[in-house]
């Protein structure tokens, strides 16, 4: 038998060791509850990651229409000179929107004029001005021409017609309205080169009719205006013209050849290629149309480069800036097509000092690059052009 002193020494010993027991597991268990704590914390913060990256990968598309909003409410635009009030002039482009009208409507904003420009957008495009849209000395007015119009002006530039053949000969009545009320003039030239007195070899009934004859009136209303009612007119005569915002399917011979180069597809010349052609680079049409405008010069004035090449001179200069492999496929020649087209301009250096200065395949690598964005912007929204033949008349083409 244990002595009495023993047992409580026994239960003491015991007791503690039953304390410590307990202690070690209420720490085990406070350690594992605030593992758990942790753990579950962890699970938040990581669930909390995640949501939050979610929520970033929807607002960032957010915030770019934001950026891009905020853009266009602070767009910037190309350099504008300052001009005061007495030299500021408030002009009218017709055909503003269109491929010459555009570049035009360039100059005389960033010369520091007022510009409206009026297009009915049958082949003038919005993306062509809409880097001025916006802007306090340009407006923008959807209107056909055959239509009146009553708007206080200081110039018009009249540049509201068709010029590609595939667009004018597609309604012709309509073409004809717009350029009896026009200023320009192309004809078909006989004589070579042709001067200013030269008044043209039409076929009155033919497809070109509509725009050959249109221009026609349209000067001899000009100059009975003039003698009539002491308006004061500017005409200019236009020849072949090109440069960015030519459209890629108009059927003319420099954008058939372009796009049909960056394409790979074989550069269609017709008959043996010997015909001439002169292309002027649109800026340089600008500028002598903005000289003329500002001239005394009320006689018709040719705009053109008397710098001839032949056709095929031209599809393999193309070729080789574009870098194609393109073959050039030769085809039966077209009916009535001029052999030789070239604008004497003695007129234009002499009287207002002007003449081309961009060299072609300065010009011509300008275009290409152009075209070559255009494909892509067409491929983006699944279209991809095709060169139409200029001129369609019985299976017959033309070079224009």
């Amino acid at each position: 038998m244990l002595s009495q002193p023993l047992l409580r020494l026994v239960s003491a010993v015991s007791r503690r060791r039953m304390k410590l027991l307990l202690g070690i597991a209420l720490l085990a268990y406070v350690a594992s509850v605030w593992g758990n704590l942790i753990n579950m914390r962890s699970i938040q913060e990581n669930r909390e990651l995640r949501i939050e990256s979610r929520i970033e990968e929807i607002i960032e598309p957010l915030r770019e229409k934001i950026r891009d909003l905020e853009k266009s409410f602070t767009q910037k635009y190309p350099p504008v000179k300052f001009l005061s009030e007495k030299d500021r002039k408030r002009i009218l482009v017709t055909g503003g929107a269109g491929f010459v009208g555009s570049h035009l409507t360039d100059k005389l904003m960033m010369d520091g004029h007022e510009v409206t420009v009026v297009d009915n957008f049958f082949t003038g495009r919005k993306r062509n001005v809409e880097h001025w849209i916006g802007h306090e000395n340009f407006e923008l007015i959807n209107h056909d021409v055959v239509e009146p119009l009553y708007i206080e002006v200081d110039q018009i530039y009249h540049l509201a017609s068709p010029a590609s053949p595939p667009n004018y000969m597609y309604n012709p009545i309509k073409t004809l309205k717009t350029n009896t009320i026009g200023t320009l003039n192309m004809l078909d030239p006989e004589v070579h080169p042709q001067t200013e007195d030269y008044w043209g070899h039409v076929n009155p009934i033919g497809p070109r009719a509509c725009y050959d004859e249109g221009k026609r009136v349209a000067e001899t209303m000009c100059y009975a205006y003039m003698k009539q009612e002491g308006v004061e007119v500017r005409v200019a005569r236009i020849f072949n013209t090109f440069g960015p915002r030519m459209h890629m399917n108009d059927g003319r011979v420099v954008s058939n050849f372009i796009l049909q180069a960056l394409q790979g597809e074989p550069l269609t010349v017709y008959g043996s290629g010997s015909q001439t052609r002169a292309f002027q680079y649109v800026s340089d049409l600008v500028n002598g149309l903005v000289a003329l405008m500002n001239s005394n010069v009320s006689s018709p004035v040719n705009l053109g480069n008397p710098e001839e090449h032949t056709i095929l001179e031209f599809a393999q200069l193309i070729k080789n800036l574009v870098g194609s492999g393109s073959e050039i496929q030769f085809l039966s020649e077209a009916q009535d097509d001029p052999q030789k087209r070239k604008p004497d301009i003695k007129k234009a250096k002499l009287m207002l000092g002007w003449e081309p200065v961009v060299p072609l395949e300065e010009g011509l690598n300008k275009a290409i690059h152009y075209f070559r964005k255009e494909l892509e912007y067409q491929a983006n929204n699944q279209y991809i052009p095709k060169p139409k033949p200029a001129r369609i008349k019985k299976g017959r083409t033309r070079h224009n």
